[in-house]
């Protein structure tokens, strides 16, 4: 009898379902699409930044090979610099990994850290492409509840770990919630992770968007940090360079030396006009980037503001890019969302892609959730969502 592939273990992209949803549906300039379904920014880099990458193109030839498999080196020097100003700390560009978009340096982090049979402990709502890279893997994922308030506690992580457990994962700012993790739990389950010798993943691709100010939490200032910690970012969200490819590690030499073993074997090298891109990004675009962040929480002002007029509704989490919701409606989640295409014309992913369903032995909830990305949509478009979203008139739980 065949043995089953390892993609068979997991279920289909969910974004690319959702764009499957809108076959068939046609849309007007008087009744446009709302799509919140995506968590990436749809406009073109900055016009100084794709001058400078049409620059590049013309004029580093370099930019057109193969370059070290760790990434450009001046951008492992600026990440390392930008590090240790923002979070304090002994970070060194030996301990920054550059890889092809953040997802890669997760699954990156998990083939150093897992033999097939190994599990994670990872809080739910979760991220789909991290359970899905586990299915692949022959990894057990491990939910972790994170509550009413979508904030996992370290104490209830610590009753889920067994001989087999590698790693702890954290989300912050969170996708699908939104919600920033305080310093305080960030720093528990850091301490429960070292005093247990697991890893704790974290991360941190939407740190350029949180409310904030200061830096989220101070574990890089632990001498032996990179014991323990191993933390992820993307410069797709900062700089709109989704396309290109382009996310970071920091961890320890000794991991990236494992990790550099998976890079070689899939992509090589990171993209190379994207990882100058990012560079000249770092070195230029500050002030462009705050302006950024404003415009985010602007928007997610929005979506809280305008919330109370969705009766019956749930506010569950809300920030960077994201409103994790909970649906008043006697229908479960995939079905809903499937429905608003056609109904409301808004595009939605339901909860069911990011934990567990009761076929699954969830607890239901799934399928009384929604996550609400909105960072591709302004004022008036929040405004025209709720509108729709108000004028439902499904029959209720």
């Amino acid at each position: 009898m065949p043995t089953m592939p390892r993609t068979a273990a997991t279920f289909s992209p969910p974004v690319m379902e959702a764009r499957r949803w809108l076959e068939g549906i046609e849309f007007t300039d008087d009744w446009p699409l709302i799509n919140v379904s995506q968590a990436a920014p749809v406009d073109a880099p900055p016009r100084p930044m794709l001058e400078a990458m049409a620059n590049i193109v013309l004029t580093d030839p370099e930019a057109h090979l193969y370059g070290p498999v760790l990434g450009l080196p001046a951008l492992r020097q600026q990440v390392a610099q930008t590090w240790c100003a923002s979070y304090g700390g002994d970070i060194k560009s030996d301990n920054v990994a550059i890889t092809s978009g953040c997802n890669q340096a997760y699954t990156g982090a998990i083939a150093s850290l897992c033999a097939e049979g190994d599990e994670i402990i990872l809080p739910a709502p979760y991220y789909f492409n991290h359970r899905m890279w586990h299915d692949m893997m022959g990894v057990n994922t491990v939910v972790l509840d994170s509550g009413e308030n979508l904030i996992p506690d370290a104490a209830d992580a610590a009753a889920l770990i067994t001989e087999k457990t590698r790693a702890l994962v954290l989300v912050s700012p969170n996708n699908p919630g939104g919600v920033e993790y305080p310093a305080p739990t960030l720093r528990a389950f850091y301490e429960l992770a070292k005093n247990k010798g697991l890893s704790l993943i974290i991360d941190e691709t939407y740190r350029d968007f949180d409310s904030r100010t200061g830096a989220p939490h101070d574990l890089f200032q632990d001498a032996d940090w990179g014991d323990t910690l191993i933390q992820l970012y993307s410069f797709s969200k900062a700089y709109r360079l989704t396309g290109h490819r382009v996310g970071a590690m920091t961890a320890s030499i000794e991991r990236l030396a494992e990790v550099e073993k998976f890079l070689d074997t899939t992509t090589i090298c990171p993209n190379q006009i994207g990882q100058r891109a990012a560079l000249w990004g770092m070195q230029n675009l500050d002030t462009w980037l705050a302006g950024e962040r404003l415009e985010i929480l602007d928007r997610r002002a929005a979506i809280e503001e305008g919330f109370p007029r969705l009766k019956g509704w749930n506010l569950l989490g809300c920030g960077a890019y994201f409103a994790y919701v909970e649906h008043p409606f006697d229908m479960d989640s995939d079905d809903l969302a499937r429905k608003l295409v056609a109904d409301a014309g808004v595009l939605v992913l339901p909860g069911t892609m990011f934990r567990p369903t009761r076929a699954q032995g969830g607890d239901g909830a799934a399928e009384r959730q929604l996550r609400i990305a909105f960072a591709n949509v302004d004022r008036a478009a929040i405004s025209g969502l709720f509108g729709r979203l108000e004028g439902l008139n499904y029959p209720r739980r």
